[in-house]
Parts: structure tokens; sequence; C-alpha cells
């Protein structure tokens, strides 16, 4: 009788079964050990997402806690509460206001919503961010001051919102506002911590709510109504409660693993409870069709092992060879390998892409690696730190001189300046944004300098044409700094703007030092090479970015003044769509400057 010999795909096949027994056989044993670990595993990291959200809402609430004593310690507060702080009417609602601003910075600093209240009994004065407040009720002199947090129904807005409240009070020692001089008053509504169950709820599945005994619940805004009243009246007959623990509980036939986290804070208890089969389920589904995929690859392996190297396994291989060569940098190698099926494509595509990369790369890399190094040219071109050092000792020294006026100047021109430069959030600004922030600018100097004056004539239709934010900064700090500064005598600036043709121009011209024709040429000449030490990083920056974004034609342009000094023009391409759609430049949040 004559043996049949085993071919290779006999003993391929063989070896699949060989190899794939063994691993039922060991999976079967090692689930059954490992599906109590994991359950248990799997509860106790139910309990410590819920710390660690404990921890979160406990910190949040920490940081309010320190709002008060950080108002107590604000010296504008205490300046109030001097006794010869105020003289005037009108000084003493000046004061007041800066107290309100104090508390509207310091309540939206937090990323809950809340109300700080400042109680002065002496002047039987309240103040609030909460402009709703009832300030009779916050300042009743027989009222129990809440040194730790307290929940309470506020109705200061006319319907009741259950709300958690906390009360720094001087002297310390003082029980209630009869004996306090002073009472500082955080506050915040209990919907902060529904909708941080709201995102819990979302990421783990569960019911999560906050549960005190003698007090309503705070519920997720989705809470399953019934299944909580059962766990709360489960939890609410056990005599006692550690910080933290599991327990599990029958609910209309199911069990549930209720996990508890009691904190810091509130004293309060952050309750989730989830079904256990919700728990063990994946794991017995995922050993059913663990057991039902193995018998089905042992099929198809069979299958698979016939076709997997004609078909898969050379192609794959050029494939990888391909990416290894585009890899090492070798995009002129292409795959020549026809295998006759949907692999043909997948080659015919490396190989176009691999040619498009080729022609491309160059360009775009490049282009791309120009853009970022413009850009950061750009944020180390803002404006220099000693031009801030010179602008505050300007506001001290004429503090201290008593010179109100030239204060206020130079503080809202100050501010106006580094409120457009910190505007990060949109590159592209228009000419008027740009034209205002060049006259705060030129209004700082001129304070500063006392010898300078300057000229801005750009017409109405170029104010709405996008321009990348801080182009004329860096041309008028040029032409002071190199222009004017060494100048004896005054020295004067004259910004002009003018359309012509297809193009927007402005013109900034000095009446200082000037530069001679050859330096000139050569200034031009570095525009278009890479920057060096030469030319300076803000004018070259410029350049680049008007070319980058405009095209062809836009860029600087430079020539000498019409007496003395020089002309550097800005030109980049009209936009024939209208203005940039742009935001309001005041942040938000912020509040205008006073009228002097």
């Amino acid at each position: 009788m004559m043996t049949r010999r085993l071919s290779i795909f006999d003993k391929i096949a063989l070896t699949i079964l060989l190899l794939l027994v063994p691993v039922l056989l060991l999976y079967g044993y090692s689930n059954r050990i490992s599906t109590g670990v994991v359950e248990e595993q799997m509860r106790s990291s139910n309990l410590s997402k819920l710390v660690f959200f404990m921890d979160q809402m406990d910190q949040v609430m920490e940081n309010l806690s320190m709002f008060p004593v950080i108002l107590s310690d604000d010296p504008h507060i205490r300046d109030f509460m001097s006794p010869a702080s105020v003289e005037t009417e009108s000084g003493l609602l000046m004061a007041q206001s800066r107290v309100t601003e104090k508390l509207s910075l310091q309540s939206v600093s937090s990323p809950w919503s809340n109300d700080l209240t400042f109680v002065y009994p002496e002047k039987n004065l309240v103040l609030s961010s909460n402009i709703y407040l009832n300030g009779s009720e916050v300042s009743s002199p027989n009222r129990k001051l809440q040194t730790a947090w307290a929940f309470e129904q506020d109705n200061s807005r006319g319907y009741p919102v259950g709300t958690f409240v906390r009360e720094t009070v001087v002297p310390a020692a003082a029980t209630s506002m009869a004996q306090a001089d002073a009472v500082f008053q955080v506050r915040f509504p209990a919907q902060n911590i529904s909708d941080m169950l709201d995102v819990y709820k979302k990421e783990n599945r569960g019911d999560p709510f906050m549960y005190r005994p003698d007090l309503v619940p705070v519920r997720n805004s989705t809470n399953a109504g019934q299944a909580s009243e059962d766990v709360i009246k489960e939890l609410g007959s056990r005599e006692t409660l550690h910080p933290n623990g599991q327990l599990n509980m029958k609910i209309d036939g199911h069990t549930y693993l209720v996990s508890y986290v009691k904190s810091r804070q509130l004293s309060w208890y952050l309750v989730d409870y989830v079904p256990v089969e919700r728990i063990v389920a994946p794991i017995i589904q995922t050993r059913n069709w663990f057991y039902g995929s193995m018998m089905l690859l042992i099929l198809l392996g069979l299958l698979a092992s016939v076709l997997l190297y004609r078909n898969v396994q050379i192609p794959l291989k050029n494939m990888i060879t391909g990416v290894k060569r585009m890899k090492d940098g070798d995009l002129s190698w292409r795959i020549g390998y026809k295998a006759n099926n949907e692999f043909d494509d997948l080659i015919r595509h490396h190989n176009e892409m691999a040619e498009q990369m080729e022609r491309l790369i160059e360009d775009v890399y490049t282009e791309k690696l120009r853009s970022r190094e413009a850009t950061l040219k750009q944020l180390q071109s803002q404006i220099n730190p000693h031009f801030l050092y010179n602008s505050l000792f300007f506001i001290i020294n004429s503090a201290m001189l008593d010179d109100r006026d030239s204060v206020i100047a130079m503080s809202e021109n100050l501010a106006e300046l580094y409120r457009y430069t910190t505007r990060v959030d949109q590159q592209l600004s228009t000419v008027g944004a740009e034209i205002e922030f060049v006259r705060h600018y030129l209004n700082i100097h001129t304070l500063r300098m006392g010898r300078l004056t300057f000229d801005i004539d750009v017409p109405d239709s170029m104010l709405e044409q996008p321009l990348p934010r801080l182009t004329l900064q860096p041309i008028v700090e040029n032409a002071i700094v190199h222009g004017i500064e060494g100048r004896i005598g005054g020295g004067r600036i004259v910004i002009t703007g003018r359309q012509e043709e297809g193009d927007n121009l402005i013109e900034v011209a000095d009446n200082g030092e000037g530069m001679s024709v050859d330096a000139l040429l050569r200034l031009e000449s570095l525009l278009n090479e890479k920057m060096t030490d030469e030319i300076g990083c803000g004018t070259w920056n410029v350049h680049q970015r008007l070319r980058g974004r405009f095209g062809e034609g836009s860029g600087l342009r430079f020539r000498h003044g019409e007496d003395e000094g020089l002309a550097v023009t800005v030109v980049w391409k009209k936009q024939e769509d209208g203005a940039l759609n742009r935001c309001d430049n005041r942040v938000e949040g912020e509040s205008e400057w006073p009228s002097s």
C-alpha cells in the first residue's frame, strides 16, 4: 500500500490546526480564571473613576471657596473699608464700581457659574456680581453666617434655584451678620454639578447623582427616576456610610453595583449605579464570539493559506519595498509588479502618489516651512519689551507728578495696543484695525518723546480691506527707532493710503536720517533672500507674509522722502469680494475704559 505524501499545503493546514486547538483549550481554562479577576478590576475601575471625578469637582469647589479669602485681602476692598477711604459721594460711587468690577472679574475666572457678594454692614452696603441679588436678605443682621458650604434655595432671580453658599467673615470669630465687620460670600447653582454629572454619565454610561440624607438630591439631566429613588432609599436605610465604597442591590429583579464617594468640600455623596449584568455581559459575549470566530477562522485559514502567498504576499512585499524606498527619500522608484487583482489599483495609486509627491514636495513642503518660519518671525518681531517698560515708567513718573491726564492717556493707548496684539485667534485683520492700532502706538511715542508728530490719511474705501495683523507696526517702529529718535529737534511721520488699479498702497514716510542709495538698493535685494542679521526680522517678515498671502507684486517698496528721510510703501492686492468677516476687536468680558 502506497502512503500519501503530505503536500506543503497539507503541512500548513495541519500546522494551523495544531496551533489553534491548544489555543482554544488554553483560552477556555484561562477565561474561567480571568473572568473573576476582570470583574473585580472593572468594579475597582468604576470606583476609581468615581473618586477621580469627585476629586475634580472638589478641586473646583475648593478654588471657589478661596475666592472670598482672596477678595478679603484685596487692597481696593481694604481701602474701601478703611474709615477715611472715601470723602465724597462721587468718590464712593467710583469705589463701589471698582469693588463690583473686582467681584465680577474674580467670578468669571472659574469654569463654574458663580456669584460673589461683598457685604459691608457698617454702611449697610451690599455689592455683588449678581445684579438680581436681594441685599436685604443677604445683610439681615440676625442671619447666621455660612462658614462652610451650605445648600439653600436662591430666589434672587424670581424663582427658586438650588444653590451652594459659603462665606468668609471679618472678624473670623463672628457667627452672625450683626457681629461681622465685612462678609465675603460665594455661591454657585447646583446646575454646575448637574452639568458635570451629565459629562460623567456620557463617558461612563451610569446614572450618577449627588446625595445627602436630609436634602433633595442633585441629579443629572437624564436620570432614571424610579431606579435612583430605590438606590436613595437603600442608602438612607443604612446607619453609616464610609467615605467611599460599593454595594450590590436588587432592583426590579436586576442586581446593581452601587458605588459612592463622599465629597470633602460638601459632605455630600457622589453615587453611581450600574447593572452588574452590564459589567459581566461583555466578558461572556466576548468569550462566545471568540469560540465562534476561532472555528470560522480555522475554515477560512485553510482557504486563505492557498491564496495568501500568490495574491497577497507578493504584492504586499512589493508595496513594502516601495514604501521603504519612499521613506528613504527615493521618490523616483516605481512598483512594476502586475497582480491581476485589487492590488493593481493600490500599486497604480502608489506610483501616482510617488510621482505627485516628487513633483510637489519641494514647493509644498518648502512653502510650509517658510510659512511656519514667517509666523515665528512675526511673533518674534512683535512689540519690544523695552517699549512696555518705558511706557510703564512714563505712567509711574506722570503719577508722581500728579499728571492725571497723561496717566489716563498713556494707560488707554497702552491697553488698546496690547488688547490688539494679544488677539491671536485671527491672523488676518483689516486696514482700519491696523491703522487704529498704529494710531495708539504713535500716541504712546508722542507722549513719551514729546517731539514726535504724525498724520494719517487713509480713505474710507480701504478701511475694510483685509491685511495681516501687525503689518504696519514694524514699519512705523523702524521709522521711529532708525529715523527719528536720533534726530535733533522734532520728527514727523506721515501715513497715507491709496488704491491704484488692483492694488492697495499704504506709505509710511518719516523725516529722519534716511538711507544712502546703495543701502536702499541693498535692502530691497535682501527682502527676497533668506533672513540674515543684515536686515531686521520685522521688515523681512512683513514682506514675506504679504507675498505669501497675496502673491507676486505684493510686499514692501522703498524710496527716499520728498525732502529727507525714508518712505516705505506696503503694497498688496485689492480684494474685490468685500471686507474681511472679522470679530469685534474687543475681547468678550473686557470693560470699556472710563472717559477722562
